[in-house]
């Protein structure tokens, strides 16, 4: 428009300025913009923090607030640095998908790396009614969004929780929904220490381990064949990421699966020896997974990772279910500056707000969705 507009002939860059001057001038505001507080503090909304913005990623922990009272973004250092160094922040819990498309590098090692899976009950199910009010108690939706971790374990509370009621037989679920326990039962679904049975236990990892293996098939290549493809080629840098993207998706997939189908040992041990099941205490009720961040918390007053429609599939039907391919990434120990995200809101409970110096996307995070 500025080349062909009666004013174009004032402009220094006339001349020059191309649409690649333009898309990376657009991208560069886009990708820094930040949410901070209204002067007011009661919404948010979107500005530039110069100076602050150059700064890269590195592990570590959010240290960036917003300080109301000086109307200042204010950011405490991660660790000491000496005069002339570069200075390193965490742009927060994001997986390696989201940094390459909003940020445009990939991190390695990245332990909050994950692979976003589409499940749901299916509405056929004869017991669909049963488990959706289950789930429904438990704060977890009959569909979502969930994600498979490169931690261990490999999945969260509420996925283990949504796993267990996905598998739960109408005797099971009979239990989480009448009686004086009940209540109870609804509580620990999410904690691994107190299965439902033996039964659901190894029900619900045969799934995974299916699922897991299932959507490892859809690739045309493994993990062996892009290990030796980045080193025996030159390749672009865009290509490195595309193709480190797909190899760390697939690692997370072979943990998942590996993991998965230890657990479905073990719990078929359990039940071929008629081990009794774990009894909890009442002080534990209340109380998740404790090696899942913030899992302290019971399970409806978290928020589930991601809440989408999706298809919703059977548990007999999960092992011919149609899956899709998507990729993913990983990295360096520091990397450049890039994108905010869009879902990393500010606390409202804080005065010192975090502005978090990368705005989450609309999802947990950008990666492509497996179904």
């Amino acid at each position: 428009i500025s080349q062909t507009h009666p004013n174009a002939s004032k402009l220094p860059l006339k001349d020059s300025f191309t649409y690649d001057d333009y898309r990376w001038a657009v991208s560069s505001v886009m990708t820094r913009q930040n949410q901070i507080p209204t002067e007011d503090g009661s919404r948010v909304t979107l500005a530039l923090i110069p100076l602050w913005d150059m700064c890269n990623h590195t592990n570590g922990l959010i240290t960036t607030g917003y300080n109301l009272e000086d109307d200042r973004c204010e950011c405490v250092a991660l660790q000491d640095f000496k005069a002339g160094e570069q200075i390193y922040i965490f742009y927060g819990t994001r997986s390696n998908a989201e940094f390459v498309i909003h940020s445009g590098f990939f991190f390695d090692n990245n332990s909050h790396d994950r692979v976003k899976i589409k499940l749901g009950v299916s509405k056929s199910d004869r017991l669909y009614a049963m488990k959706a009010e289950v789930l429904a108690r438990a704060g977890i939706p009959t569909s979502s969004v969930f994600a498979l971790h490169s931690t261990e374990p490999p999945i969260s509370a509420q996925l283990l929780a949504f796993l267990r009621v996905f598998c739960m037989s109408e005797e099971e679920l009979k239990e989480h929904l009448i009686g004086e326990h009940a209540i109870d039962k609804i509580f620990t679904l999410g904690n691994s220490e107190f299965p439902i049975s033996w039964d659901n236990e190894v029900k619900l990892w045969t799934f995974l381990e299916a699922r897991a293996s299932l959507l490892l098939k859809t690739y045309k290549t493994t993990v062996e064949d892009d290990k030796s493809f980045l080193e025996t080629h030159d390749l672009t840098s865009h290509a490195i990421m595309a193709i480190k993207l797909r190899l760390g998706e697939k690692e997370i997939l072979e943990k998942a699966v590996k993991s998965a189908a230890a657990s479905r040992e073990y719990y078929t041990k359990q039940m071929a020896d008629g081990a009794p099941l774990p009894k909890y205490e009442e002080s534990n009720i209340a109380l998740l997974e404790n090696t899942v961040a913030d899992s302290r918390l019971p399970i409806v007053l978290r928020n589930l990772e991601d809440v989408e429609e999706q298809g919703d599939l059977k548990i007999d039907e999960a092992i011919d279910a149609e899956v899709t391919e998507n990729g993913f990434v990983n990295g360096e120990n520091s990397l450049f500056n890039g994108t905010k995200s869009e879902s990393e809101n500010l606390n409202k409970d804080k005065s010192n707000r975090e502005t978090e110096d990368a705005k989450e996307s609309s999802s947990e995070s950008t990666d492509e969705v497996k179904e």
